[in-house]
């Protein structure tokens, strides 16, 4: 049994050598594919960076500025037209106004709805006037009572001027005695005070019919400008208080309007940032709710104060353009832009003082 068992150990083909090859070149072949593979792409990305199109653009802008030195680099002006900073803010109107009556009275005709435009000068709404229209009436029959009075004092003072001027001949003749003509003197003295005070009397009417005329106008309200009603308060029937609400339903307005042509954009910008801003600077502004609709606009006012709590500094921009989009309290984003520079008259001056 131990020759046949060493014949066939002899016979049997031993297999550990190839068995170790195979799988080493197996797992030795995948190795190349990733080295080959990092070699590609870093390859790639070498390509790319060398040869991308604004590589060339950028050298030599970097050789310039190095050439140029650090004196025309911080001297280089913005292209014009080009943002210099971005802030965001409001529409807000300059000229707006809660139209109001001047005195306490209940509305009997409303003329107004909200986007309705009004005129300057146009009725908005009428509060009873049945009190003042009455104290207009009373002080103008006032006014005729005193004007009366004033005309018959005039006739007295003309009837008693030929009679004191007779009285004063004949007393200078000794035809009446002095006595008498003493009364006839204080009687004339007397009608011409009458008439001095018939005249203030009617002065006063006067002035009196004055103020309740304009009592009587105010019941009346009228638009302070020309502009866009954007909230109605009262309602027919109401009473309207000017100074306070003196009931749960008293309302202190009319409504409130707008001037749509005073319509600008108050941002507020950083004060870090507030050197890049300047009255009359270029502009564009851009609505929330119309974010691909570029409106111009400029500078108007840079307020002058800061708020301390926000570090910021409120600046104004107008509309160079009216459109009925714009609406007051709207989002808004300005680009304040890089104005043009400016040419310098340098040379020439030096050439004429060289001159």
């Amino acid at each position: 049994m131990d020759e046949k068992t060493k014949l066939l150990e002899q016979l049997r083909i031993d297999r550990s050598e190839s068995t170790r090859s195979v799988p080493d070149q197996r797992r030795s072949a995948p190795i190349w594919l990733v080295y080959a593979l990092i070699l590609i792409i870093v390859a790639g990305i070498g390509s790319w960076f060398f040869l991308r199109p604004h590589a060339s653009g950028v050298a030599a802008t970097s050789s310039a500025t190095e050439a140029s030195g650090p004196s025309d680099a911080s001297t280089s002006p913005a292209p014009p037209g080009s943002t210099a900073l971005d802030a965001s803010g409001y529409v807000v109107a300059q000229r707006q106004a809660t139209v109001s009556a001047k005195a306490l009275g209940r509305v009997i005709d409303l003329r107004i709805e909200e986007g309705q435009r009004v005129h300057e000068g146009e009725i908005v709404a009428r509060l009873d006037d049945t009190n003042t229209r009455a104290m207009l009436v009373a002080a103008q029959a006032t006014l005729a009572q005193t004007q009366a009075s004033l005309d018959a004092a005039k006739v007295a003072v003309a009837d008693a001027g030929p009679i004191f001027e007779r009285n004063q001949k004949q007393h200078a003749a000794a035809v009446i005695s002095a006595q008498d003509f003493d009364a006839d003197k204080a009687t004339f003295n007397a009608v011409q005070s009458d008439l001095y005070v018939k005249q203030r009397m009617v002065q006063v009417a006067q002035a009196n019919v004055q103020v309740a005329q304009r009592n009587e106008d105010d019941m009346t309200v009228r638009a302070p400008f020309d502009g866009v009603i954007t909230v109605k308060v009262a309602q027919k029937g109401e009473i309207v208080s000017p100074n306070t609400a003196g009931g749960g339903f008293a309302r202190t307005g009319i409504g409130t309007m707008v001037d749509m042509d005073s319509l600008e954009v108050e941002v507020d910008v950083s004060e870090n940032f507030i050197n890049r801003v300047h009255v009359g600077q270029p502009a564009t502004v851009r609505l929330n709710a119309y974010p691909d609709w570029s409106i111009p606009g400029a500078v108007k006012a840079i307020i002058p104060t800061a708020d301390r709590s926000k570090a910021t500094v409120k600046v104004r921009v107008s509309f160079k353009e009216k459109d009925p989009r714009i609406l007051p309290e709207m989002g808004a984003r300005v680009s304040f832009l890089n104005d043009a520079p400016a040419v310098s008259s340098a040379p020439a001056t030096a050439s004429t003082s060289h001159n």
